[in-house]
């Protein structure tokens, strides 16, 4: 793991402002991956406007930035056993590149040393390491109690990681140093945990479960569970702030992996140090936010809206709420650029 400047908050180099040469000639872009319509969708943020759409493989999941920041992989997981790719996309231009065959890569993680990149083979119960350039590979890491893993999140010193068991109610304890499971966790009342996000001085790790309708806090080093936040229904993405001060969480307004338009979503925010919930945002006319990341400056949210086939921009400082149609059954959608040093995957977790 690259040193932490401040060992109290590991988000230190992912605050506003802190961009990294390496994304200076980025275009300032959200990009959508739609699952059902196979392609991605690109707004511009300044307009609040779809300026570009293409296609892709078969089931586009999520949108991640790499490593070194200068690739963002759109992960095509397929839904066909031994099948699946990435689409790379250069940040510079918004275009995309010749798709990388890869097996069942619903997400994308990379080791904070960034030699390696994670594929998530959720369907196969296992994490391949391929080159995080060529996506060549290179070992496994089977996780045969972990059904539908999915989702994750990096120890402060980057030896382990905690994956969420999506369809086994549970959690998944890795060890990218000696390449194993360290063990596994069932949640108290968890059915469908989902995103994965650790505190800023690196203790607790905050798990989303959809069917428990909030936030489960587990001790990392114990590994143990030690408490619950509710939030809303359908408790699904997580978003430290720009000053790493609050929790953004999405409430997908759904306990079902297939739910309906106009649901009862909203965002809800858990203040770090109290872990108690200061605010929460309802949709207008109802909805049903998944996944997405914060703007540069931190003073938008935006997330998709999976069930109805819009993009929603929260403004951060009074939760109002804009809208922007894109395809169907839009899912793990990026901004970008973001601050960092780099890239832990999927939507931007940013270190």
């Amino acid at each position: 793991m690259p040193p932490v400047v401040k060992p109290t908050n590991l988000y230190s180099e992912a605050e506003a402002g802190k961009l990294s040469p390496t994304v200076s000639d980025a275009l300032p872009r959200v990009y959508v991956p739609n699952v059902k319509s196979n392609d991605v969708y690109v707004i511009d943020p300044a307009t609040y406007t779809v300026v570009g759409h293409f296609k892709v493989g078969r089931n586009p999941q999520h949108v991640v930035p790499s490593w070194d920041l200068k690739v963002l992989w759109v992960a095509n997981n397929s839904m066909r056993r031994g099948k699946g790719s990435l689409t790379p996309i250069d940040p510079r231009t918004s275009k995309p590149g010749k798709d990388v065959p890869v097996i069942d890569p619903y997400n994308l993680y990379f080791t904070p040393d960034g030699q390696s990149a994670i594929v998530v083979a959720e369907a196969d119960r296992r994490l391949d390491l391929r080159d995080p350039h060529t996506m060549k590979f290179k070992w496994t890491i089977k996780t045969p109690e972990c059904r539908g893993i999915n989702h994750a999140d990096f120890a402060i010193d980057g030896t382990y990681a905690i994956f969420t068991c999506e369809f086994s109610g549970g959690l998944a304890k890795i060890d990218f140093t000696k390449r194993e499971v360290l063990g596994y966790l069932k949640l108290s009342k968890g059915g469908m945990p989902q995103d994965v996000r650790i505190s800023p001085d690196g203790k607790v790790f905050y798990v989303a479960d959809m069917m428990a309708d909030g936030v489960f806090l587990i001790d990392g080093a114990s590994f143990k569970e030690i408490g619950f936040i509710p939030t809303g229904v359908g408790t699904h993405g997580l978003y430290p702030s720009r000053d790493a001060t609050e929790l953004y969480v999405t409430n997908r307004g759904s306990n079902k992996v297939k739910g309906h338009p106009h649901g009862p979503g909203s965002i809800s925010i858990i203040d770090f140090e109290t872990r108690k919930v200061v605010a929460n945002w309802p949709i207008p006319g109802g909805g049903s936010p998944d996944m997405g990341n914060l703007s540069a400056d931190g003073k938008h949210f935006w997330v998709s809206g999976r069930y109805d086939g819009v993009v929603y921009a929260f403004d951060t400082d009074t939760g109002a709420v804009k809208k922007i149609p894109v395809g169907t059954e839009p899912h793990g959608l990026t901004v970008w650029p973001q601050p960092g040093r780099y890239s832990l995957g999927h939507t931007g977790n940013m270190r």
